[in-house]
């Protein structure tokens, strides 16, 4: 590799802009912006590419729209009702509240579409509910915080998986509704693992709720449970495209949110409109970024390269999974989630296809793959935020995660080995690949 060369210096100059504390989209546009200038081409080529990805796509509309629902909902008393809904149900086994963090995390999966988010919002308020009055360790409640949120953009609807959409051409509906089912797997697996403990360290049982009041319980949760009911609906009937039914999805939490549970005041939709335009805008640099440097990567004809490489390699398809389950943690261990989709799965991609993987089964790996990176160490982003959170020290939260990190691996290898799992259910929904 001459590290002189124009794309060498690129990376370096992302890099150095990276830990200089620039944002990654920024210094991703100004490494591209240098290679153009060195090899002679025309600087103007990077504001193209970033016009052209950004308002040719309508699937991108959806991101800030998904976003938006999930502002909507998480705030006033929809989580209060959904807490309650949870509680109700699994309250009463071994590790009650444990039990009905993870539950949650899939409840609030149809509404958040990121784990960044889930942890911040509703993993702040069970790490509240889970530490008062001493009944879990400040350490176990943060990590099992952490390793709870990566289900989140597992299940429908799932920003990582738009922004696989995005850069794959795959469908985002078959994407959604091929997670459900490795979704729910990282789930009972976690669940399955806070009994076994609950058993060995004695964790708690909250007091069970009276089969009395369930209906009373689950009629005041139901509005807020049916969004992903009609988000997939949406979707799956072919009434609304993916963006408009993000659209529906706002409009709906909106109406459930101010309108039926009332909890929703003018300052707080103008409050909730404030922060989705901050999140949709830092994505949205993240999204212009990665198609500029696209562009780069693209010219360096690196994935031609990569792809005869691997093919040179005579690598079966079950062994480039492996490698890429591989690449993909040691990456998601470093990187934030959306610059692998952007960057690095793209190029791993067209062999991804000539090797006889579906592209959906191979997308949902990956972002599995790329969430459970979220909680690997040494710099899984939803560590140092739940060490923020919680005020723990890392190796108190990292002697918490381990046991998760390891069942959710299984679950990660199980996917991989089994693409059944990820398209049984888009298959039934008319998927032919």
């Amino acid at each position: 590799m001459n590290f002189t060369s124009p794309f060498s210096l690129a990376i370096v100059a992302i890099v150095a802009l990276s830990l200089l504390g620039a944002p990654i989209g920024l210094a991703m546009i100004a490494g591209s912006v240098l290679y153009l200038y060195m090899k002679g081409m025309d600087v103007g080529a990077a504001a193209e590419q970033l016009l052209n990805g950004t308002y040719s796509s309508f699937l991108l509309l959806a991101i800030p729209l998904f976003i938006l629902a999930a502002t909507f909902m998480s705030t006033g008393s929809v989580m209060d009702r959904l807490l309650r809904f949870c509680n109700a149900i699994v309250g009463r086994f071994p590790g009650g509240l444990a039990q009905v963090n993870v539950l949650q995390s899939v409840v609030f999966a149809s509404m958040s579409g990121s784990a960044l988010a889930d942890a911040a919002g509703s993993g702040k308020v069970m790490q509240v509910m889970m530490t008062r009055e001493g009944k879990y360790t400040p350490a176990f409640a943060a990590a099992l915080s952490a390793v709870s949120s990566v289900i989140g953009p597992i299940l429908p609807p799932s920003i990582p998986m738009v922004l696989y959409a995005l850069v794959s051409g795959t469908s985002i509906g078959y994407l959604f509704i091929g997670g459900v089912l490795p979704g729910l797997l990282l789930g009972a697996v976690q669940m399955v693992l806070i009994w076994l403990q609950a058993k060995r360290r004695g964790f708690p049982v909250e007091e069970r709720v009276p089969l009395s009041e369930m209906p009373r319980i689950t009629k005041e949760a139901f509005p807020a449970l049916m969004l992903p009911v009609i988000l997939l609906g949406c979707l799956y009937s072919g009434i609304t495209t993916p963006t408009e039914a993000a659209g529906v999805a706002a409009a709906y939490a909106l109406l459930i949110s101010a309108g039926l549970y009332r909890s929703m005041r003018w300052t707080d939709i103008y409050d909730s409109l404030l922060s989705s335009a901050k999140m949709s805008i830092s994505i949205g640099m993240l999204i212009a970024g990665a198609l500029v440097f696209n562009y780069v990567i693209t010219s360096e004809n690196i994935p031609t390269h990569l792809s005869g490489v691997l093919k040179g390699m005579e690598m079966t398809p079950l062994a480039f999974l492996l490698l890429v389950n591989l690449i993909l943690l040691l990456l998601g261990a470093f990187l934030e989630g959306s610059t692998i989709i952007l960057i690095i799965l793209p190029v791993l991609l067209p062999t991804a296809v000539a090797l006889g993987i579906d592209p959906v089964h191979f997308g949902v790996m990956a972002v599995l793959n790329i969430m459970i990176g979220l909680v690997t160490p040494p710099y899984g982003l939803l560590l140092f935020m739940m060490m923020k959170i919680a005020d723990v020290s890392f190796s108190e939260l990292m002697a918490e995660v381990w046991p998760y990190l390891l069942v959710m691996l299984g679950a990660l290898a199980l996917v991989t080995f089994w693409p059944g799992m990820v398209l049984w259910l888009p298959r039934m929904a008319g998927y032919t690949g």
